[in-house]
């Protein structure tokens, strides 16, 4: 029996594929004398949910915490080499790095790989220097900024108006701000991730909040949607 030809036909394409987006977002809140990072345990690709019991939130010092979503390949081996940074550090200075010194490396860590990036979203909470609450936002380049809020992530689009809306105040008149407390900061994020988690399939079963302070890190979990 003949077999037809077709030389016209495209040569079948294996295409390698270095990342996968397993979800996830960060929550990064300062206050005046701390700072509350969330971030929920979902872990997931595609219409698959692989672990619903992922810690996104790493404690480097005790001031100061990464919060780190996106492709989970890329966040164990960023987390640890800024680990073994930190390490160097300690053994060369006979100190902990601060926040602001934290900040500022994973900036560098993150540009030395521009040409093929950690696809991760990374937000940084902590004391500074002067014990005030900070914040730390990036791009995927290193590109950095200190800031009071910011969310990031698969479901940041949702969040990040409501926190315009709730903290900063953004085109709004007449109003009063008030100092923001721990209780409240804390409350707003557990509120926050539960809507969240009702229109992103990619947020979900926890949120794990840290609050940072000066005597250290308290950490709670409250459930989400998981389904």
């Amino acid at each position: 029996m003949a077999v037809l030809l077709d030389n016209h036909a495209e040569p079948l394409k294996h295409r390698f594929q270095p990342y996968a987006m397993n979800g996830g977002t960060v929550l990064a809140i300062a206050g005046e004398d701390f700072a509350v990072i969330g971030c929920d345990t979902r872990l997931s690709e595609g219409y698959s949910i692989l672990s619903r019991d992922v810690t996104k939130t790493r404690s480097l010092t005790k001031k100061c915490l990464l919060g780190c979503v996106g492709f989970h390949g890329d966040v164990l081996t960023l987390t640890k080499m800024l680990e073994a940074r930190m390490k160097q550090y300690k053994h060369s200075h006979s100190k902990e790095m601060s926040c602001e010194a934290i900040a500022q490396m994973l900036s560098t860590t993150l540009y030395y790989r521009r040409f093929f990036p950690y696809y991760t979203y990374n937000m940084i909470a902590g004391i500074d220097n002067e014990g005030k609450g900070c914040v730390y936002s990036y791009d995927p380049v290193g590109s950095y900024e200190r800031e009071t809020y910011r969310a990031s992530g698969s479901a940041s689009a949702i969040i990040q108006p409501l926190l315009d809306n709730q903290i900063g105040y953004k085109n709004q008149s007449n109003v009063d701000p008030t100092p923001l407390t721990r209780e409240r900061a804390s409350a707003m994020v557990a509120d926050i991730f539960a809507a969240a988690s009702e229109r992103d399939i990619y947020t979900g079963d926890e949120v794990e909040i840290s609050i940072v302070d000066k005597n250290g890190v308290e950490t709670k979990r409250f459930k989400l949607r998981s389904d």
